[in-house]
């Protein structure tokens, strides 16, 4: 596996409203937002002025499996890690006997795949593994991938 460079850390937040205090409170500004079919939840990556932000902030839908993630409360859910290709990072975990979450890599938004290492293989932190596939779309629109 070649070296990786830290992505961003997720954090779940139940509410939008939740997501945008958040931002408020530390001075971040929307970088781009997309939705997660996968998980069903929404997502907005942070910036600080002109400088991306390494913070996802997670908005699970009522159905989403993180909507109950901390108890409902949510918190910090994963750290996450760029990779140039998301597919052998699964195949060379795995086969050292470390599940993935997914078989394969899934898309995150449309222009990233994505995959997690199971907690119990990093010393019970979640990490995730997304690989850029296309440039960012930064023209989504909070109707469920839409775009603006």
């Amino acid at each position: 596996m070649k070296p990786m460079r830290m992505h961003h850390v997720g954090i779940v937040l139940p509410t939008l409203q939740q997501a945008y205090d958040f931002l408020d409170r530390f001075g971040l500004e929307v970088d781009y937002e997309g939705y997660v079919k996968a998980y069903k939840a929404d997502l907005i990556f942070a910036k600080y002025g002109s400088d991306s932000s390494p913070v996802e902030l997670i908005i699970p839908d009522e159905d989403s499996v993180l909507a109950k993630y901390n108890n409902g409360e949510g918190g910090i859910h994963h750290i996450c890690y760029e990779v140039d290709d998301v597919a052998a990072v699964t195949a060379e975990f795995e086969a050292k006997g470390m599940k993935m979450l997914e078989k394969e890599p899934v898309e995150g938004t449309e222009d990233i795949i994505i995959n997690f290492l199971r907690p119990k293989h990093s010393d019970g932190i979640l990490v995730e593994f997304v690989e850029t596939i296309k440039p960012i779309n930064k023209g989504y629109s909070r109707d469920r991938g839409n775009k603006k």
